[in-house]
């Protein structure tokens, strides 16, 4: 009897390292390398406030702001007002208190099928393509490919101080999700950030150029490899408590996605470990 466990015992071994080595050659073979910035001409130019075309400035230019806002977007014609009339109020109140400071909001519509470019161009009209800004991606990249589009340091903005309230008000189903996947965030990827998935993130320029320019995945779990690119670099990494108020009507469809995520996640980390993916010092680009 205790012959045949030892049998399984190294049978069910065998399989999984056959699984994991599988996993892990199909992993590099579907690597692929750094995605453009630019993949399309019409990408390189935004519209100013009178229709014209300007060339979008790159983020290793010269910072003409004190601090760029990038609002990703897709088909978010009706929950684009609510969030950029609070955030333009706010940042314009702030400009009143202290005239040394400058801003810019660059929406990145992401190959959006509604009306998203027209209202966040209404936007660039009432306060000038000065302050804001419209970039209409071609083709859907996800949210980390239109992020891509604009001392070392990143403040990531934390709802993990909210997540006894939200769990009242998720199923079971969605708890087991949510608690699952930051185990897999934890043990593949990222060790001591609480909540990575919170779309508020704050970039030194250098930091920016230097995470920006070493990504590969460019929907949700891009996140996870900004910060995993991050650690890798040691750069400092805050974690700050904010107040998020979810605005109804996301398209985020939570199995679905999170099911993308895990499998994401444990690409990142083999393809990394098995070399496919590298990372080294980032050069200035033109």
């Amino acid at each position: 009897m205790s012959w045949l466990l030892l049998q399984l015992a190294v049978l069910g071994v065998a399989l999984a390292a056959a699984v994991l080595i599988l996993i892990s050659f199909v992993a590099f073979i579907t690597a692929t390398k750094m995605p453009h910035l630019h993949q399309h001409e019409e990408e390189r130019f935004f519209l100013n406030a009178r229709g014209q075309k300007e060339t979008l400035p790159s983020i290793w230019d010269s910072p003409t702001k004190r601090l760029s806002v990038v609002v990703p977007s897709y088909n978010e014609e009706k929950r684009l007002p609510v969030m950029m009339d609070e955030a333009l109020g706010y940042l314009e109140e702030r400009q009143k208190q202290d005239p040394t400071f400058t801003y810019e909001v660059i929406v990145v519509d992401d190959g959006s099928k509604d009306q998203t470019s027209k209202v966040a161009f209404k936007y660039c009209q009432n306060y000038g393509s000065d302050k804001v800004r419209v970039i209409t991606l071609v083709k859907n990249r996800g949210k980390g490919g239109a992020i891509r589009m604009e001392q070392m340091a990143i403040a990531c903005g934390s709802r993990a101080h909210l997540e006894k309230e939200s769990i009242a008000q998720r199923s079971y189903f969605r708890t087991l999700l949510m608690y699952g996947f930051h185990f897999l965030v934890w043990f593949l990827c990222v060790k001591g950030i609480r909540d990575t998935q919170c779309g508020f993130k704050l970039f030194t320029r250098e930091a920016a150029s230097r995470t920006f320019s070493s990504l590969h995945i460019e929907r949700w779990a891009f996140d996870v490899e900004l910060l995993y690119i991050a650690q890798f670099f040691k750069i400092p990494i805050a974690e700050i408590a904010v107040n998020w108020t979810e605005i109804e009507g996301s398209k985020l469809v939570p199995f679905w996605s999170w099911l993308q995520m895990g499998k994401d996640l444990l690409f990142i980390r083999l393809r990394y470990l098995t070399g496919a993916w590298r990372l080294g010092q980032t050069k200035k680009k033109n």
